[in-house]
């Protein structure tokens, strides 16, 4: 689902630990990550199968990867997009210069060398 829709890959953890699903019977048709930074969060990889948009499956998704996330002592919650800042804006994150964005996300894959310096960066606080 991943490189169907263009998201990269090639970075993802060994461990998807912190990766949700949804399914519909054992089909997976969406899909949410996050990673773990100290106390700040990576949203990643959110894609929902074509056949299944529009049905609030992303929409339970974040609320599910923020709650994990919150219980994991997560403070704040970053993301980079090309494709859906207008979505991500209804979910309460916020446009930020990536330099507001901490060391230790920044460091990341995603953050470094991964996705363009075009793509938008989000944060959302959610404790």
């Amino acid at each position: 689902m991943l490189v169907a829709e263009g998201l990269p890959v090639e970075d993802l953890p060994k461990s998807l630990d912190n990766f949700l699903v949804s399914l519909e019977g054992n089909n997976i048709i969406g899909v949410v990550g996050l990673e773990r930074y100290e106390n700040y969060g990576l949203l990643r990889s959110l894609v929902i199968d074509k056949n299944h948009r529009n049905k609030n499956i992303a929409s339970a998704l974040v609320k599910e990867l923020e709650s994990m996330a919150a219980s994991l002592g997560i403070d704040s919650i970053y993301l980079l997009t090309e494709t859906a800042p207008r979505y991500f804006e209804g979910k309460g994150y916020q446009k930020i210069e990536r330099t507001e964005v901490p060391k230790p996300v920044q460091s990341s894959s995603e953050f470094s060398s991964v996705c363009p310096v075009s793509a938008i960066v989000m944060k959302k606080s959610i404790r």
